[in-house]
């Protein structure tokens, strides 16, 4: 079992912001990131108490999504700067992991 260190980066965004199309293809298209997850949340809120949410009568088109990749720790700073320097993006965290493979 081989074990690499990584950087996860995680990106919260709302649907309202109309970015993730836009933030996946930059990543695809010129950041080279081998894949990504986008999540869409079934609630949230803001530090504002803002909430949005999905419930069966609520079609709501403003709902939390979150986009998740990782990489290298060098190669995450570069994806970031590429990320900060095309979009506001005040909602980005980041930590260590292990990458685990056979």
């Amino acid at each position: 079992m081989k074990r690499e260190t990584v950087s996860v980066v995680r990106i919260y965004l709302r649907e309202s912001e109309h970015l993730l199309h836009r933030i996946e293809k930059l990543l695809r298209e010129e950041g080279k990131v081998a894949g990504l997850t986008v999540l869409r949340a079934v609630e949230g809120f803001t530090g504002q108490g803002e909430k949005h949410s999905a419930f069966l009568l609520d079609l709501s088109l403003d709902l939390p999504l979150v986009i998740e990749f990782f990489d290298s720790p060098e190669r995450v700073e570069q994806l970031l700067a590429l990320l900060t320097a095309h979009f506001d993006l005040p909602h980005i965290i980041t930590w260590s992991a292990d990458r685990v493979s056979a």
